[in-house]
Order: structure tokens, then C-alpha cells, then sequence
């Protein structure tokens, strides 16, 4: 079942666009660009950061994950530069979007272009303790490819 939070969205641009779910069963809203009615050209290989024009209040216990939007991730190689962006619910700065062109061709965002899709998701906080040991597992200390035996 589908469970519904209220998260506070702030304008800083009247020209922004609210984050939107594409589908009734969508995980993430779509962000847009807010580039002023400008196009942002982002060479290959280069990053650059795109605006959305908004700002949010993520409840305690909540975290914004931006990830790419699969038709300019596949289509175009631009996807988020940090794999996956982590806004938290104390941050109430402008939500950016920092994308990575991946492909040897400059690609253009247009000002309200879908840029990156929102999931708002709960997490848990962890407790570390040292410890001088860690209980013992078949597979140990291997790592990367180890469980392929």
C-alpha cells in the first residue's frame, strides 16, 4: 500500500515547478530545471549543477534521494554525479541537481526540463561500537566477485 507523508516544498523562484509523480504508482517525482528561461549546456565528460528553484522540509526520520531519470540517463549519458543525491531533513538549501554528462556530445537542459526524479524514503540511524572482533560468516573477509564460487 501506497503510504502517503506531508513534505513542505518552498518556491524560490515563481517560476518553479512543483515536483510531480508521473503515474498514480510512481517511487519518485520528477524535478525540474529552473534554469530562467536559459538552456544549460553541459559539455562531455563535464558536471554542472542545475537548479530546481525549490527547497524542502523533509520530516525527521525521512531523507530525499535524487536519482537519475532513465530517459536522459539512457538516451543522453547524463546522470547524477554523485550517483545518487542525499538531501537531508535538516537541509533548507535550493535542491540542485548535479549532473554528470557521461557522453562524448554536449547536452543541453532546457529551462523545465525533468532533470532527476525525488523518492522520499525513511532510514535508520546507527548506534557504532567498536569492537575487537566480528562474528564469523562463510564468506569472511572476501570480497568483490567472492561469492561467485
Amino acid at each position: 500500500m501506497n503510504q502517503k507523508i506531508p513534505v513542505k516544498i518552498k518556491k524560490l523562484k515563481p517560476e518553479a515547478i512543483m515536483p510531480a509523480y508521473a503515474t498514480p504508482f510512481a517511487a519518485g517525482a520528477d524535478l525540474y530545471a529552473c534554469t530562467e528561461d536559459a538552456a544549460v549546456v553541459i559539455e562531455p565528460h563535464q558536471t554542472a549543477f542545475i537548479p530546481t528553484g525549490l527547497s524542502i522540509e523533509i520530516p525527521d526520520g525521512y531523507a530525499g534521494l535524487v536519482y537519475a531519470r532513465s530517459g536522459i540517463a539512457c538516451k543522453r549519458g547524463l546522470a547524477p554525479a554523485n550517483k545518487v543525491g542525499v538531501i537531508d531533513s535538516d537541509y533548507r538549501g535550493e535542491i540542485m541537481v548535479v549532473l554528470h554528462n557521461h557522453s562524448d556530445q554536449p547536452q543541453q537542459i532546457a529551462n523545465r526540463e525533468r532533470v532527476a526524479q525525488l523518492v522520499i524514503t525513511p532510514y535508520l540511524t546507527a548506534e557504532f561500537t567498536e569492537a575487537e572482533t566480528l562474528e564469523e560468516t562463510d564468506r569472511g573477509e572476501g570480497g568483490f566477485g567472492s561469492t561467485g564460487k
